[in-house]
């Protein structure tokens, strides 16, 4: 192979390789509730991922931002509510003692794949 032709091969086949393992993360792709979504009172969020995860080191963080008629709420943690994983490890279900409130929720999660990088995002929807 000539110099020249290695020279510009080898950036391509680099960044092949790399643009192959970028992909390989998990995402997250599809909720229940669904981003930018308005509801009426759910009892679970339900959080589909593109790959296994693994549990232990795969949470959610969710928060009521706002709440109608009051102008000035705070940002307030939801806790109570159970999690569980599905049999292929690919959704992760929330379900609340009881159904969310009418408000604007904030959802932060965050998964480790087998690739072992840990993934994050964040959506918010709306109940009514």
């Amino acid at each position: 192979m000539s110099k020249l032709r290695f020279t510009f091969t080898l950036p391509v086949l680099v960044a092949l390789a790399f643009a192959g393992s970028a992909e390989a993360h998990t995402r997250l792709v599809s909720s229940t509730p669904a981003a930018n979504a308005t509801v009426s009172k759910p009892g679970r969020v339900v959080l589909t991922f593109n790959e296994r995860v693994v549990a232990r080191f795969t949470g959610v963080d969710l928060t009521m931002t706002s709440m109608p008629g009051m102008a000035a709420h705070q940002p307030m943690a939801i806790s109570g509510f159970t999690s569980a994983m599905s049999a292929d490890g690919k959704t992760l279900t929330l379900t609340m003692r009881r159904a969310l409130m009418a408000g604007t929720y904030q959802v932060k999660w965050h998964a480790v794949g087998d690739d072992t990088h840990r993934m994050e995002g964040t959506y918010t929807f709306t109940v009514k």
